[in-house]
């Protein structure tokens, strides 16, 4: 047994975070967190000051999700803490392992309205699997431990831990030994596979309907030996993307509101859907009583409570996919079925000939996507160019496409290309943004610079807020409100002046050079596109309407 060590809660903190394997924090300090960042300077931790806390807590999601490992960020109170608060519900609706630490004002003051005090603990509960306040230091170790622990167990999530600064300076004798004895994981029940397997054995329309859970569980090769063995035609949610190998030839491509027309038509007239780590989303459904509604269900989910949430299962298996997905991977006798989904996808194929010489984004979106290194990462924004990326790009793992998708969040891209840089340092890191999005966080450009991070940035400028433009011209009568960007600012001049390479086209004859020489260039770069402000995204399925009523064009 070592020794006893005499810490402060701030190096406690470190002390723990390292006997975690964290290598790397994003955040910034202030007043109420000071203790624990002159801690950090005798750490061995490297920390990102990121230039806004809600670009730490993006950082810190994009890293997490890049990497398979806990993200995390530090802030310190009041609005501090305040900002990170749109970073953890991002990642509470993703389901990604976040531990963000905030500083309080001393307990003696905590309820006096002090200067920068706010409830961030009751502020997060909304917006975090688990919060705790630490009010004894004797009770830090462990609920830092804790924390860790909640955030990775059965359905991932962020956890925040709000430290006052009274309990940041106390000093506390314990053995670095002690540190190391971390809860037990939560031992799941066998699985009855029984019925599920009656019900895949009687299909003649089988589905497989792929979400985010599939990369989360680290099952990608299992639900890749699934589908072999079952030749289900198989369809992904935007979370799921890369999960299903892309070259799959029984792989029908995203379902959804901007889904192909093959997997939307294919799911609709299914009569079994064998849905693995998601959770019937709003925006995969369309019309929830519409959706499939000649299909059976299984459903593979961690977390209980997704099961019978939206739509109503007729086998559950609860767990962990690696475990249950090979217990049903059967043969499946459905060659006529495959024919028929495969034959809907050829007759389904993208067309990239874009009349006249504007940019068409999808067009450069696939040509990145055939150019790019295999093991690249690329991050969106939200909106037009977020679901062109979902469209017309590949990825082999779901760490490789990282996006806002439960919460929708305009500022995540550049923020999250930070932290999947700085996770993986040798892999390309491509951060897919729109004129709308990019201005949200772009002060994280200093953050490139400072770290010499070669992330580079495919800026799509079309002076919109391009999606919501769409919705008012499709839906609310042409009548666009607050959608114009015509006065953004000089984005080539804006990268320069933090020393980021930057390139502007307009033609299409300009395209592959240009992807060229950001791809191949060593450092951060920023390549603007210019493009038709009216064009539009399709197929889209419009509002409270059915799958297959989508619209492909006006």
């Amino acid at each position: 047994m070592a020794s006893d060590q005499k810490h402060t809660g701030g190096s406690l903190l470190f002390a723990v975070l390292q006997e975690h394997g964290v290598k790397h924090v994003f955040g910034y300090p202030g007043g109420a967190i000071m203790p624990i960042y002159d801690a950090l300077y005798d750490s061995e931790v490297e920390h990102y000051l990121c230039r806004h806390e809600q670009g730490a807590a993006f950082a810190a999601v994009g890293y997490a999700r890049a990497s398979d490992k806990v993200g995390v960020c530090m802030a310190t109170s009041g609005p501090g803490a305040t900002n990170l608060i749109t970073g953890l519900a991002d990642a509470l609706a993703d389901s990604i392992p976040i531990v963000a630490i905030t500083g309080q004002v001393p307990t003696a003051a905590m309820g006096s309205d002090a200067f920068q005090e706010i409830d961030v603990f009751g502020l997060s509960l909304a917006c975090t699997k688990h919060s705790f306040q630490v009010t004894d230091i004797n009770d830090l170790a462990s609920v830092l431990h804790q924390a860790f622990a909640i955030a990775l167990e059965g359905r991932q999530g962020p956890v925040l831990v709000d430290i006052p600064k009274d309990i940041q300076l106390a000093e506390i004798n314990c053995s670095l030994d002690d540190l190391s004895q971390l809860p037990n994981k939560v031992k799941l029940p066998p699985v009855d596979v029984t019925n599920a397997i009656s019900l895949l054995s009687k299909a003649k329309k089988p589905i497989l309907y792929v979400g985010g859970g599939v990369g989360m569980a680290n099952a990608i090769d299992e639900l890749r030996e699934f589908c072999n063995k079952t030749g289900m035609p198989c369809v992904s949610t935007l979370k799921g993307l890369g999960a299903i190998d892309p070259e799959n030839e029984n792989y029908l491509g995203m379902l959804g509101m901007h889904g192909t027309k093959a997997s939307n038509l294919a799911v609709q007239e299914s009569d079994l859907l064998v849905v693995v780590g998601a959770r019937f989303d709003d925006r995969v459904t369309g019309k929830l009583d519409e959706f499939a509604p000649n299909a059976k269900v299984i459903h593979f989910d961690i977390d209980t409570a997704e099961i019978n949430k939206r739509r109503k299962a007729d086998a559950a298996i609860l767990g962990d996919l690696k475990i249950n997905l090979p217990a049903l991977a059967i043969p499946l006798s459905i060659a006529d079925w495959q024919k028929r989904c495969q034959q809907s996808k050829a007759d389904n194929g993208w067309r990239y000939d874009h009349p006249g010489e504007k940019i068409y984004a999808p067009a450069v979106l696939k040509e990145i996507s055939d150019t790019m290194p295999k093991n690249t990462c690329v991050t969106t924004d939200v909106g037009q160019h977020q679901m062109w990326a979902a469209q017309h790009m590949l990825f082999n793992d779901p760490s490789d496409f990282l996006t806002s998708g439960g919460m929708g969040t305009m500022g995540f891209g550049l923020p999250a290309a930070i932290g999947a840089q700085v996770s993986r340092p040798t892999d390309c890191v491509i951060a897919v943004s729109g004129d709308g999005s990019f201005m949200m966080n772009v002060q994280e450009l200093a953050t490139i610079k400072r770290f010499q991070l070669p992330v580079k940035i495919l800026l799509i400028d079309n002076a919109k807020l391009g999606m919501v433009r769409q919705w008012q011209d499709l839906f609310f009568n042409g009548r666009l409100s607050e959608t114009d960007l015509s006065d953004n600012p000089d984005f080539i001049m804006l990268a320069n002046a933090f020393d980021i390479k930057a390139k502007e086209i307009t033609k299409k004859s300009e395209v592959t050079a240009a992807v060229a020489e950001m791809l191949d260039h060593d450092g951060a770069y920023l390549l603007k596109i210019k493009i038709d402000a009216e064009d539009n995204v399709w197929p889209l399925v419009p509002p409270n309407t059915a799958n297959d009523k989508m619209m492909e064009s006006i």
